[in-house]
């Protein structure tokens, strides 16, 4: 097997000796293997098995993962629309400080997703019962300042100026009155983080699960139909499925600011990684300051 050189800190030849173990351990068949993706994970598709492998950067923590593991296998007790964990391994794998978890290849049938896709599933998602796995709470802010700590890649200048922002927004968000009430959130919902099944749009990707306030999920989508080139209309239609437009309320503007910048701060921490990305996420603060229409390049 080769792999190329991956973004998001991975070594080709790491990659193969953590994948290689860890299907080892659970007795799938490594002889084929595709790269979906490799940014903050690294996800594989193993032809021969129909499963996909998702290894996590080193030294993630482990109870995290398990956290997931154990909330997506309570979805699936519950019904609900989830790519689902491949049955009958004890997950996550932990091959050299990298958590290792396998899930269901459901093949595409070529039909991208669309934003009224995600409406349903996240609305169900939003209704919820509390989960019998302690949530984390879904905190935006304290996101954002833990990838201010870690950015080695820009000037002194755009990080006083992303520091100045989060002081602003978070003095903003405290007179935010929510209409919705709490509960569970997927925490970055958008396109890529949702696949068909069959006849219906199944969530995945759930890293970033949490408790919190449901309009935070909403104006990720809206965010991702505005900056990566979808359209407003796409985000009109998953509005009026949800039955929810976040955008006429009060309180859109400073989570959609807050929101942005964690997009942005979180892929200006990666950058360290992925230095083609620099140039992306320094025109992406530039805009920040007086552009709320500038599209985006997907990182």
């Amino acid at each position: 097997m080769t792999l190329a050189p991956l973004p998001g800190g991975f070594a080709a030849p790491e990659l193969y000796d953590v994948l290689k173990n860890a299907c080892a351990t659970v007795g799938l068949d490594d002889t084929e293997v595709e790269l979906l993706r490799g940014h903050t994970n690294a996800v594989v598709r193993l032809p021969t098995a129909g499963v996909v492998a998702k290894i996590a950067r080193k030294g993630t923590p482990v109870a995290s993962v398990q956290r997931t593991v154990a909330f997506v296998r309570w979805l699936m007790d519950q019904g609900f629309p989830t790519v689902p964990l491949h049955p009958g391994v004890t997950q996550p794998v932990v091959v050299d400080g990298h958590p290792v978890t396998f899930w269901t290849y459901l093949l595409q049938n070529g039909t991208p997703i669309h934003a009224r896709d995600l409406a349903q599933p996240l609305h169900a998602l939003h209704g919820l019962p509390a989960p019998p796995v302690r949530m984390r709470e879904l905190d935006n802010v304290a996101a954002v300042r833990r990838s201010l700590a870690a950015i080695t890649t820009l000037p002194q200048e755009e990080l006083a100026f992303l520091h100045q922002r989060i002081d602003h927004l978070e003095l903003a968000l405290k007179d935010v009155e929510f209409a919705l009430p709490p509960g569970v959130v997927q925490g970055d919902p958008q396109h890529r983080n949702a696949l068909h099944d069959e006849q219906r749009t199944v969530l995945c990707d759930w890293d970033t699960v949490a408790h919190g306030q449901p309009e935070w999920d909403l104006v990720t989508v809206e965010i991702h139909c505005r900056r990566f080139g979808h359209g407003f209309g796409h985000y009109e239609q998953f509005a009026d499925v949800y039955g929810f437009d976040v955008t006429t309320w009060s309180g859109y503007q400073v989570l959609r600011d807050i929101r942005e910048l964690r997009m942005v701060t979180t892929n200006a921490r990666k950058a360290r990684h992925t230095p083609g990305s620099l140039a992306e996420v320094r025109r992406r603060i530039r805009g920040l300051q007086n552009d709320t229409e500038l599209r985006w390049s997907i990182l």
